[in-house]
């Protein structure tokens, strides 16, 4: 893990910097806002991944002698603006929708606010991190919901950097996912890791029987035996033959599933293995998973498709100033009038209203701090002064995340969980 995090950002994030403060405007105090204007492949809602990563990389963002020698060495911004950088520390304040909560085009799931300099700085950083987590969460929480009550694990580090493999896995886990295949993402996460063995280890051996009795001689009746190396019945038969009837599960990672599926389910069955879960691999998306709602499958492994966004890997977000003071210190709203790209501006607070049963309306993104009856305030503090709140932070702040999201999922209408392209679930209510 790098020490420092201040040069994973864009040249140009340095010399407007640069120029600002030539300019003496550097300090104004600024509003920034992340939002998106659509959400990625029409989805009926976002989920908000990443947060807690970005509080750290914020707290590591420091531009030590190896940063600012490069930075000097390649002409990037002038001698003044380097002795500035050398005592740069984030002072200002950070809100935002918690970790997990969902978010619909408009939302702002982070207000940054400081001077223009120090706020401007972790613009690239804020989208890199939220923009990819959060591709990752929605598509599985989409994936999670349309599994029902049956696991879904990642495992699609092999697919994906290898820091984003580890990313993919946290944003998926804080989505509903039940575990991963990351090592990494345990140790630094706590998120559940499994994972037992691939066809390279069936091959390895003289014969699929004899790889089986090494597989169960290791880790106990109860693991999962990869049986679609060869041909799957032959594969059934060796398997609960060596394992016995208690045998823990078989995978399957090829063929027509809701077929292969089935016919798995019956010789298990036929063979007195009952109790033996069925899980199923092969390039599944969160389509394929409902496809096999109505099959005998008990669990389900995804890779590719989640550390990808299942098609949409970034969210489009933005992050845009809003606001700042002028030389006499009063507040200006600003915002962008580019055609498609028009922002709106001013400190904002945002809210979701609730029916009498508890179900999500809409999207109520405010100018004012006033709070009507029926409405959820969404945004919370996460850095005050500099300082982070620590319950967003490490393997609690995930756990938390996670419980986060069930419930702000829960609160959506049913419509949400439709896997169709489509309008948000909410509108967006600007008031």
């Amino acid at each position: 893990m790098i020490a420092s995090s201040a040069l994973l950002t864009d040249r140009y994030e340095l010399t407007m910097v640069d120029a600002a403060l030539t300019a003496g405007t550097a300090h104004r105090r600024c509003v920034f806002e992340v939002f998106t204007r659509r959400l990625s492949g029409a989805r009926r809602y976002g989920v908000v991944a990443g947060t807690g990563r970005l509080l750290d990389l914020v707290e590591r963002f420091r531009f030590d002698d190896a940063e600012l020698t490069w930075l000097r060495d390649n002409s990037v911004v002038s001698g003044h603006t380097l002795d500035w950088l050398a005592n740069y520390r984030f002072t200002g304040t950070i809100s935002g929708y918690p970790e997990g909560e969902v978010f619909f085009p408009g939302s702002p799931v982070l207000t940054v606010e400081g001077g223009f300099a120090e706020c401007v700085l972790l613009e690239t950083l804020a989208l890199s991190v939220l923009n990819y987590d959060s591709a990752v969460a929605t598509a599985a929480s989409r994936m999670v919901n349309a599994a029902g009550n049956r696991p879904v694990t990642e495992m699609g580090s092999r697919r994906a950097g290898e820091h984003s493999a580890v990313a993919a896995a946290r944003a998926a886990y804080i989505a509903g996912f039940a575990a991963t295949s990351n090592l990494e993402a345990g140790r630094r996460w706590a998120v559940p890791t499994m994972g037992t063995a691939a066809h390279a280890f069936t091959l390895l051996h003289d014969s699929e029987e004899e790889a089986f009795r090494a597989q169960i001689n290791t880790l106990g009746t109860d693991t999962t035996l990869l049986v679609d190396t060869y041909d799957i019945p032959t594969a059934v038969e060796t398997a609960i033959r060596v394992a016995g009837p208690g045998l823990g599960a078989v995978r399957i990672d090829s063929g027509d599933l809701p077929v292969v599926v089935a016919q798995v389910r019956a010789q298990l069955d036929s063979l007195g293995a009952r109790d033996t879960r069925i899980t199923v691999t092969n390039d599944l998306d969160e389509h394929a998973v409902a496809a096999l709602a109505a099959s005998p499958v008990d669990s389900y492994g995804v890779g590719t498709s989640v550390v990808v966004g299942s098609g949409s890997p970034t969210m489009g977000m933005v992050y845009k100033l809003v606001a700042h003071t002028n030389d006499a210190g009063e507040w200006i709203s600003v915002a962008k009038k580019s055609v498609d790209k028009a922002s709106v501006g001013g400190r904002k607070q945002a809210y979701r209203s609730l029916d009498a049963w508890g179900t999500a309306r809409s999207e109520i993104v405010a100018l004012d701090a006033h709070q009507m009856p029926g409405e959820r305030a969404l945004l919370v503090p996460l850095l005050v002064q500099g300082e982070i709140d620590e319950q967003f932070r490490g393997a609690a702040g995930v756990q938390r995340a996670r419980e986060q999201h069930a419930s702000s999922v829960a609160e959506l209408p049913a419509e949400a969980m439709r896997l169709t392209r489509g309008d948000p679930v909410l509108p967006t209510v600007y008031r």
